[in-house]
């Protein structure tokens, strides 16, 4: 039987409720604040009615859609190449063992804590000495490897739980009972592993879509993405436009988060039952 709640008890939870409200509405207020205004019919904060016709100015403009098509691409082909040398590397990071193993995973970690101007600056540099000797400038290729380098760290560290939990069992099985060991790799490890490596794969797209710093270092004179627009904007008077392209990015990623946790939520629950 469950216990009865104490008033004090109802007093703690009454008190955390408020505490997670005023979190979440200081975290998300701005952003209400800048989706209200995306449908604002005058160009300032002073409401003049509901309107679509900054939506529909978005996408009329050929700057602002040249630098999004840019910066989808460049997270689709970033997300997919650091997926693939992510859980390379994860699976590479678990056949050492002991302090071997601690230190390559610890390495793996420093592009994730360390801060991005550090890894913008040292990428330009990189980049620019290659440039010279091998004469080609930095734009959309530069920018791409710099957006791969970021994220491997990210899929390593979602795939690497997947690798502890796994039974190592069933791949000798699986060898066992006929299958080669490429179609063991593929049939009983890939797929004990894609609950983690389609995690890494939407992280590393939202992290490449929402990046600034390291693509502001790395992009050269020529190539503009998304946010880059955004920041030339500032230098003048910005457009009621980047709010409803703001909103459209705040949703877009809001379902790529909804669904990692509801395949989070499933996974555990799957967890649970075998166990």
């Amino acid at each position: 039987m469950r216990k009865p709640k104490t008033k004090t008890g109802r007093k703690n939870g009454i008190i955390s409720k408020i505490y997670i409200g005023l979190i979440l509405a200081f975290l998300y207020a701005p952003i209400a604040v800048l989706i209200f205004y995306s449908f604002n019919e005058g160009k300032t904060t002073v409401w003049k009615g509901f309107s679509l016709k900054w939506y529909a100015e978005l996408f009329r403009d050929d700057n602002i859609m040249n630098a999004l098509a840019n910066t989808l691409i460049i997270a689709v082909l970033a997300s997919i190449f650091a997926t693939i040398l992510g859980t390379a590397a994860a699976i590479g990071i678990s056949n050492f063992k002991g302090k071997k193993r601690i230190i390559i995973q610890n390495i793996s970690n420093i592009p994730i804590i360390s801060p991005d101007i550090v890894m913008g600056v040292s990428l330009m540099l990189l980049f620019t000495f290659l440039g010279v000797m091998f004469n080609f400038e930095m734009g959309f290729v530069t920018v791409l490897i710099a957006h791969v380098c970021f994220c491997v760290p990210f899929v390593v560290l979602s795939v690497m739980p997947r690798i502890t939990r796994m039974d190592q069992s069933i791949y000798d099985a699986a060898l066992d009972l006929g299958c080669n060991q490429w179609q063991a790799f593929y049939k009983v490890v890939i797929h004990e592993l894609m609950p983690g490596i389609f995690s890494g794969l939407l992280m590393s797209f939202t992290y490449s879509l929402d990046d600034f710093i390291i693509t502001y270092f790395t992009r050269g004179a020529k190539f503009q993405n998304l946010s880059i627009e955004i920041y030339s904007m500032t230098h003048r008077r910005i457009s009621p436009k980047i709010n409803a392209l703001s909103a459209l990015l705040f949703l877009a990623v809001l379902i790529i988060m909804i669904i990692i946790n509801l395949r989070d939520r499933r996974e555990e629950k799957l967890s649970a039952q075998k166990s």
